[in-house]
């Protein structure tokens, strides 16, 4: 399992302490009873949830958000958020640092992802994100209406769906252009009037000492690794979310302009909470 954004500078190589395996193994421990615990009974939840309130998850949505905060605790990764979570009906859209984004976007708000389909056949993750409701779409034009009747379904049931348009996770110190494809969905005559979207900006800080791009998960990184460097940091960094503030669909003439307008605000709210000149894209 990797992901495909590339930098000519390659990651640090960390190496775990007698400590840190220590830490492995409490923290491993710790958060696979947290996650596959409460995985259990929202699979037990769902079996009355899913044929009373169909599409609607009124219940299991709070059993993601407790698992996501709480595993921060246990990764000892402060946590700390601005600015207001959206109540209208829309999607949310971010930059993507690494998998840790899930945790941390799943753990202030009810949200449901948007993901490309391979990641349903990833061990671990992708049980964890059908269950919890994620989105899976293919990059295949025969399917596109197919997938725009899907997301109508989901946005019209109150869903608010949140997906990372620039498509792979980064060294986390910049933000990529934004693609086009899913604002589409937005445009549709029966969902453009009465959605907004809210940009996010998530910015990882290092643990003191320790390389910037230390959260990011890019290139031929593995998950595993990345996992194990993760679990095994003391002291850690923390991470940090803006919430901008949303915007509606309808004010925009098209999905370029609509994309145009959330890279912008992403990439000036990162910027800003990193404290730095920009990044070369």
């Amino acid at each position: 399992m990797t992901v495909s954004w590339k930098s000519e500078t390659p990651p640090e190589q960390v190496r775990i302490t007698p400590m840190g395996w220590l830490r492995v193994g409490l923290r491993g421990t710790a958060l696979a009873m947290l996650v596959f615990g409460c995985l259990l009974l929202l699979l037990l939840v769902r079996l009355i949830e899913r044929p009373v309130c169909g599409v609607q998850r009124p219940v299991t949505p709070f059993i993601t958000m407790f698992v996501c905060r709480n595993a921060f605790r246990i990764l000892g990764l402060r946590f700390d958020t601005k600015g207001a979570r959206m109540h209208h009906p829309g999607i949310i859209v971010a930059n993507h640092t690494s998998w840790l984004d899930i945790f941390a976007l799943n753990a202030r708000k009810r949200i449901y992802f948007v993901s490309k389909s391979e990641v349903a056949a990833w061990p671990g993750i992708g049980w964890l994100a059908r269950a919890t409701g994620t989105v899976f779409i293919e990059r295949d034009r025969k399917k596109s209406n197919q997938q725009k009747a899907l997301f109508a379904q989901r946005l019209k049931a109150g869903h608010k769906l949140l997906f990372f348009p620039e498509g792979t996770s980064t060294d986390g110190l910049r933000v990529l252009p934004f693609k086009t494809t899913l604002f589409a969905s937005l445009f549709e005559p029966e969902l453009r009037d009465i959605l907004y979207v809210q940009p996010v900006s998530v910015v990882f800080h290092a643990p003191k000492d320790a390389e910037r791009r230390y959260y990011g998960w890019w290139g031929d990184m593995d998950f595993g690794s990345h996992l194990l460097k993760v679990l095994a940091t003391q002291p850690q960094g923390r991470v940090e979310l803006t919430y901008h503030a949303p915007v509606a669909v309808q004010a925009f003439q098209d999905r370029k302009a609509l994309a145009a307008y959330c890279e912008e605000t992403v990439r000036k709210g990162h910027m800003q909470m990193r404290k730095q000149l920009p990044e070369q894209r």
